[in-house]
């Protein structure tokens, strides 16, 4: 039986993933430059300074690069704090899963502040007794480290939980430690869905299936 839920947040809980594209874009316009067509896809594999080396060079920023950096990283801040939207299904499934008295943890690889601001504005802060991030417990979602982290928290045994996640490697992580897995599609991985959905325990195309829940509880 289940006795516990680790959710992850970007990309499962919330559509935010898109800021982790778009974030160079979205901070030149801000400051009124207009990018190129295809910026997103140059910074992606770069670095934060990398990213801010680039945009400098590219565009003539008279900005210093540490002055740049701060500009992207409260871009980031805003869209968590403003913007963000609950995936489709994502209360509900949470209500569920409080009825059935299954205690729920996050956990996340993105800035604390930024997931409680978004939590709190959406309405679903509520649900969790606690979040973990990857920066506080000191290891990447490579390592299962923030799963075990909750599952102490959860007080319950890897086999007991469900950890659901929409990245493959994190899900595979995860699924490596015993955990019982749901995978969870979202758009901005699309090219890691059928990776994923043969790994998973459980494959969701949308949260608001509920084909699985008997499957959960047994």
């Amino acid at each position: 039986m289940i006795k516990g839920a680790i959710f992850d947040v970007d990309g499962t809980l919330l559509d935010s993933m898109e800021i982790w594209e778009d974030a160079g874009v979205r901070y030149l316009r801000r400051i009124g430059v207009e990018p190129e067509k295809n910026l997103s896809e140059i910074l992606y594999p770069m670095t934060m300074t990398e990213g801010a080396e680039y945009v400098k060079e590219r565009y003539r920023l008279t900005f210093a690069l540490d002055e740049i950096v701060q500009g992207v990283l409260d871009t980031v801040r805003d869209f968590y704090f403003y913007e963000a939207s609950v995936k489709p299904g994502a209360k509900k499934l949470l209500s569920w899963m409080k009825e059935k008295n299954i205690p729920m943890a996050a956990a996340t690889a993105s800035d604390r502040e930024h997931i409680e601001a978004a939590f709190k504005r959406l309405g679903i802060d509520g649900y969790f007794g606690r979040i973990f991030t990857c920066s506080e417990v000191g290891a990447g979602k490579r390592h299962p480290l923030i799963y075990e982290k909750a599952a102490a928290y959860l007080k319950a045994e890897p086999g007991e939980i469900l950890v659901f996640e929409d990245a493959f490697y994190a899900l595979v992580t995860a699924k490596n430690a015993g955990f019982r897995t749901v995978g969870v599609y979202d758009r901005f991985s699309e090219d890691e869905q059928e990776a994923l959905s043969r790994q998973a325990d459980i494959y969701l195309r949308n949260l608001t299936d509920w084909k699985w829940k008997e499957r959960m509880i047994l």
